[in-house]
C-alpha cells in the first residue's frame, strides 16, 4: 500500500512489477501522475523471451502476477475519458437497493424490451412536458409583469 506522497513510490511500483506483488495506490485525485502511464496502459512486450515494461526510460522485467489497484476518497470523482479507457472503475458506495434497481433494468431489457422502450418514451415525454411547463410559467410571469 502506497500513496503518491510516499517517497520513492515509483521505485516501489517497479519492484512490485519485477516480483509480481500487488500494489494499492491510495488517495488518488482526479488526475494521475504521468509516470504511471506505462503501468495503466500495460505496455508490455517480449524482449529476450521475457515480458518487459518500459517505465521511465528503463526496461523492467514484468511478472504476470503483478496487479495494480487505485483508490480514492473523492465522493464523486470525474475522470477523463483517457483514464477511464485504461482502467476498470468500481463504485463501492452503491447501496444494495441501487444494485437491485440496476439488475432489474438489465433483466427488463432482456426479457421485456417493449417495456424498456416504453420507459424510454415516457422519459422523453416527461422531459418534453417539463419544458412546456417551464415555457408556460415563463409566459404567465411575463404577462403578469406586463399587466402591472
Amino acid at each position: 500500500m502506497i500513496k503518491l506522497s510516499t517517497p520513492k513510490f515509483l521505485m516501489t511500483i517497479e519492484t512490485s512489477i519485477k516480483m509480481g506483488f500487488s500494489v494499492l495506490l491510495e488517495n488518488i485525485g482526479e488526475s494521475l501522475d504521468p509516470s504511471l502511464e506505462p503501468v495503466l496502459q500495460k505496455n508490455v512486450y517480449k524482449k529476450n523471451n521475457q515480458l518487459t515494461l518500459n517505465m521511465g526510460g528503463s526496461e523492467i522485467p514484468y511478472h504476470n502476477d503483478f496487479l495494480f489497484f487505485m483508490t480514492t476518497k473523492l465522493p464523486n470523482p470525474h475522470y477523463l475519458p483517457e483514464i477511464c479507457i485504461k482502467v476498470t472503475l468500481l463504485n463501492f458506495t452503491v447501496t444494495p437497493q441501487g444494485l437491485e434497481d440496476q439488475l432489474l433494468v438489465e433483466v427488463i431489457k432482456v426479457e421485456r424490451p417493449e417495456l424498456e422502450m416504453q420507459k424510454d418514451n415516457n422519459i422523453i415525454s416527461l422531459a418534453d412536458c417539463n419544458r412546456q411547463l417551464k415555457d408556460t410559467e415563463t409566459r404567465i410571469l411575463k404577462l403578469v409583469t406586463e399587466a402591472n
